[in-house]
């Protein structure tokens, strides 16, 4: 399996460097050459570049790829979009997803409801010091804690019925109440099952800021 870093605008963290491929959103790109990381693929439409840094983005990569500024894509859905066409059995994980723009951050979150990369939402993990975000369809699962991280918070999609069992706050037929984002439940010590009936979930591993 193909482990892909996308690095778009906003906080990053600590991006390891344990990746088969590092590719550059917009001003994610500066970014990976500032940090001396390798930047493989560049894509954006590079409006939060200057002209002699873009220049520099083109220089440095093997792939760039420059989109229109008036397009229907944000730029890390094109770039996703070009990572799964070239690589559809990828794990992207994203960094810089948070932290700048309120309406990116939304549209990140909801990447899972764009239909080109619906089919492609479990290999898809959003990633900063606070925050792993991951997707899951329709569906039953099982999902275990993550060392440095407290909580655990689901985000349904529309008409979406979820349920959460063998969890601090279990949701089920008997405590049903509909809520757009479950948040702030927590492992008891043993894996949380969790049902979601149609449509997708966005499920948020998160700690509080140190």
């Amino acid at each position: 399996m193909t482990k892909i870093a996308l690095v778009a605008g906003g906080d990053k963290g600590k991006i390891p460097t344990s990746y088969d491929l590092f590719v550059g959103v917009d001003r994610g790109a500066l970014y990976l050459l500032e940090e001396k990381l390798p930047l493989d693929v560049a894509v954006g439409d590079f409006d939060s570049v200057s002209f002699e840094e873009r220049e520099r983005i083109c220089q440095a990569t093997a792939i760039f790829i420059e989109a229109p500024a008036e397009k229907d894509d944000t730029d890390l859905e094109l770039a996703l979009k070009e990572v799964f066409a070239r690589y559809p059995k990828a794990q992207a994980t994203v960094f810089g997803a948070f932290g700048g723009r309120l309406d990116h951050m939304m549209s990140n979150l909801f990447l899972a409801s764009e239909p080109d990369l619906a089919p492609y939402m479990r290999q898809i993990e959003l990633v900063d010091d606070m925050n792993i975000v991951r997707f899951y369809p329709a569906g039953r699962y099982k999902i275990s804690p993550i060392p440095g991280m407290t909580y655990v918070s689901f985000m349904p999609s529309d008409d979406s019925r979820l349920t959460i069992a063998d969890a601090k706050y279990p949701l089920e037929e008997s405590n049903y109440f509909v809520k757009k984002c479950y948040s702030s439940n927590e492992f008891i010590g043993k894996e949380i099952e969790f049902t979601i009936d149609k449509g997708y979930v966005v499920l948020i591993y998160s700690r509080d800021r140190r």
